[in-house]
């Protein structure tokens, strides 16, 4: 938005580290207000699903095939969709959700946000239940040790 704005600014133009940063810097209410926002909220999980295979570690998942649903209640009764796919090596994450998932993951969008640019320990929204699982849960729990995560 604040590329089409004229502000010059556009998220795919920043280092994950600058974008970890920012999320870092934002108080709990300014990713909340990202997440509620319709266009803004979208604008977010493209960016965070596009980089996935940027920080993606092969070598940590080279005998893993695995597809992962994600879903975002989106507040309205209904949810974001993606896949993230893993498999000879590769990560491919998108909105096309035409494989049937191992595992699917829900978890609110504000919370991703956090935890994809790192803010977050991923271990900690398991364990307080902000994450739910439905399917197998074990490469649920290890999926963020396939990926670099940024340090904000």
């Amino acid at each position: 938005m604040l590329d089409t704005a004229g502000a010059g600014v556009s998220l795919s133009s920043l280092s994950t580290e600058v974008l970890a940063g920012i999320v870092a810097r934002a108080t709990k209410d300014q990713i909340r207000g990202i997440a509620r926002h319709p266009e803004l909220r979208a604008v977010f999980l493209d960016e965070i699903f596009r980089r996935m295979s940027d920080h993606f570690l092969p070598a940590k998942a080279k005998h893993l095939s695995i597809v992962v649903g994600w879903r975002f209640p989106d507040g309205a009764d209904d949810f974001d969709r993606f896949q993230t796919v893993i498999e000879e090596g590769e990560c491919v994450s998108s909105a096309d959700c035409s494989r049937t998932p191992d595992t699917t993951i829900t978890v609110a969008a504000e919370d991703f946000i956090r935890m994809a640019t790192g803010n977050v320990a991923v271990a900690t929204m398991f364990v307080t239940g902000k994450v739910k699982v439905r399917g197998e849960y074990a490469p649920a729990v290890r999926f963020s040790s396939y990926f670099d995560i940024p340090k904000p």
